[in-house]
């Protein structure tokens, strides 16, 4: 899959990490194997040794420069074609407001755990991954935009 130029934030010989092509959420991030490997185990070593590291300074330099109330790193997915990669997915104070406002979202409200503000990673998760990624209208976004966001993420990997 060819990534625009424009939504790379850093590049390593083994990974790419890049803004989410389809979301609107600024500070989306995908890391993907350059390799066409659909599978951990199929990675070189290198690869392999090189991927914690850059998760982590990913995480910090996230954590950092976009200050989210929370931060989702996973895999998903198993669409052939697409080489092993991990979703960073930020949330901010301001989409977990929207999540609670959304009618659309209430059921789902009352499975979390009251302990942590009644909801949890998945329903959020869900929410971000309907309403920013396949909505035709994403709710609004409060702070940066997407190409504001990759220029300080870029400078923060120093590229």
């Amino acid at each position: 899959m060819d990534i625009p130029h424009r939504l790379i934030v850093h590049q390593t010989q083994h990974w790419t990490l890049n803004h989410h092509m389809a979301s609107a959420l600024p500070g989306y991030l995908m890391l993907g194997s350059r390799a066409a490997a659909g599978s951990l185990a199929d990675l070189p070593a290198a690869a392999l040794a090189e991927l914690g590291v850059l998760q982590a300074r990913t995480q910090r330099i996230l954590e950092e420069q976009l200050q989210p109330r929370w931060l989702y790193i996973g895999r998903y997915g198993h669409s052939p074609g697409f080489p092993v990669h991990f979703h960073f997915i930020p949330v901010y104070p301001w989409v977990e407001d929207a999540f609670w406002a959304d009618e659309r979202y209430r059921a789902l409200q009352r499975f979390g755990n009251p302990a942590l503000g009644g909801t949890d990673g998945a329903e959020l998760t869900l929410f971000i991954w309907r309403e920013f990624g396949e909505a035709e209208q994403p709710p609004a976004i409060h702070g940066p935009d997407i190409d504001s966001v990759i220029a300080r993420l870029r400078e923060a990997f120093g590229a």
